[in-house]
């Protein structure tokens, strides 16, 4: 089976299927048919696979031109029927991973796409998950799924590995193609096989570990990392305002050390589909063994505090220039989670848009990415203008996220109180009406 593969991978003769088309299938699909294997997506999403049918771009990373070629020469398309999955020798299942109201990982869409996939499971086939979870999933729930539903036998008749997604929406250097790989996988055998259908399609480094679970714990490893040195920073920024100094002089100094220190930056909190997420996996996991991950639950507090902290602050500022809160008019400026897209998912500037609602603020919001938005409870829909009016009827414009298409020149001279929590005035002429986080 391994050097049958191995040679449909270097004839290009595999077939390529990817379950769900969101931002980390849609541009692996896009990406395994630009290099040359024929490509099916699915999705239990209609209205998705319309779109690439139509050879209609809804993802940003993903280049509409090629999406449109793709689907016109027929290397590339999508069905919501999974009975297609016989036709293909390579499955990477790319759903969402979220948390549950109680705060715990819902597998819900991991075990109904296995459940689907090992239904029409054909021998000698290759799958793959990169959706972010626990470790152990791949092995403890995968596996076991596919071997029951399909009748066939992993490391002998299919192969099975893990290898995570690592996207950055709207990064103008790394994207799909040309960022490194991990892949871990049930049996030497199959780590070789799947390392050698990614390097078929991608440009950036694979590397191959010895499990799935190596390779499941270092995606969390990654984005727990970054939500731990968010909240020292977070933490550091609150102590800095009671003493009196700049947070950002002070990472600006800091990061002048050219080893051993890597800048990151305070705001109204975590937002994305990994970093405010993927901690609570690893939390949730670990109690299974009786450990209790302490430096990492203290983190999580911090981050997830952050909104509700920048509304505490927005009070003040507005108690500085004699206006309560309650029936104060608060504009927020940007409710994406990241500066130039349009994703909003877990966007702590929707958090601080429900805390400033719960106090009586009336609110209303500019973002040239995201018309509207629906989340946490709450729905809105952006202003269409941002105009000099706009800004001087504010009793309080908040920054939220740093969109670079938004004048921000014109807001400061327009603004009677500036609460800028992501530090994008800094090279503008200083004036008193700012407050930074």
């Amino acid at each position: 089976m391994k050097q049958e593969l191995l040679k449909k991978i270097e004839e290009k003769k595999i077939v390529a299927g990817v379950v769900g088309l969101g931002y980390v299938g849609l541009p692996l699909a896009v990406e395994k048919a630009k290099a040359g294997f024929k490509t099916i997506g699915f999705d239990v999403q209609k209205a998705k696979v319309d779109l690439v049918n139509a050879g209609k771009n809804y993802i940003g990373d993903v280049v509409d031109s090629d999406l449109a070629e793709l689907v016109k020469t027929k290397q590339l398309e999508a069905t919501t029927d999974f009975s297609f999955i016989k036709d293909v020798d390579f499955v990477a299942i790319c759903v969402p991973t979220p948390l549950d109201e109680h705060q715990e990982p819902d597998i819900s869409y991991v075990r109904d796409s296995s459940t689907a996939v090992a239904k029409y499971l054909k021998k000698g086939t290759m799958v793959v998950l990169e959706s972010t979870t626990y470790p152990g999933t791949t092995e403890e729930l995968i596996k076991p799924i596919l071997e029951e539903g399909s009748g066939l036998k992993c490391g002998e008749d299919f192969y099975l590995g893990f290898s995570p997604e690592r996207v950055d929406p709207g990064n103008l250097i790394y994207k799909t193609k040309n960022t490194p790989k991990v892949v871990g996988a049930i049996g030497d055998d199959a780590a070789e096989v799947i390392s050698a259908m990614y390097r078929a399609v991608l440009e950036g480094e694979v590397f191959t570990v010895n499990s799935p679970a190596v390779a499941e714990m270092e995606k969390i490893l990654e984005n727990t990392y970054r939500n731990i040195n968010i909240g020292l920073v977070n933490e550091i920024g609150r102590l800095c305002k009671e003493m009196g100094i700049s947070v950002w002089d002070v990472i600006d100094a800091a990061k002048t050390k050219p080893y051993g220190f890597q800048a990151f930056y305070p705001g109204p909190g975590l937002g994305g589909h990994c970093i405010p997420l993927d901690p609570y996996y690893l939390t949730w996991k670990a109690r299974e063994y009786g450990f209790h991950t302490t430096l990492i639950e203290n983190s999580m507090v911090i981050n997830d505090s952050q909104p509700a902290y920048c509304v505490e602050r927005a009070m003040h500022i507005l108690n500085a220039h004699k206006k309560a809160i309650n029936g104060a008019k608060v504009l927020v400026l940007g409710v994406a989670y990241k500066q130039d897209i349009d994703d909003y998912r877990e966007s702590p500037a929707i958090r601080v848009i429900k805390e400033l609602k719960k106090v009586g603020a009336e609110v209303t919001y500019f973002d040239p990415w995201v018309p509207e938005f629906k989340g946490y409870g709450e729905t809105g829909k952006s202003i269409p203008e941002l105009t000099p009016e706009v800004v001087k009827d504010a009793d309080l414009v908040m920054v939220t996220c740093a969109h670079t298409n938004v004048d921000y020149a014109m807001v400061q001279q327009n603004a009677k109180a500036i609460f800028d929590t992501k530090n994008v005035m800094k090279n503008i002429q200083p004036r008193d009406n700012i407050e930074v986080l």
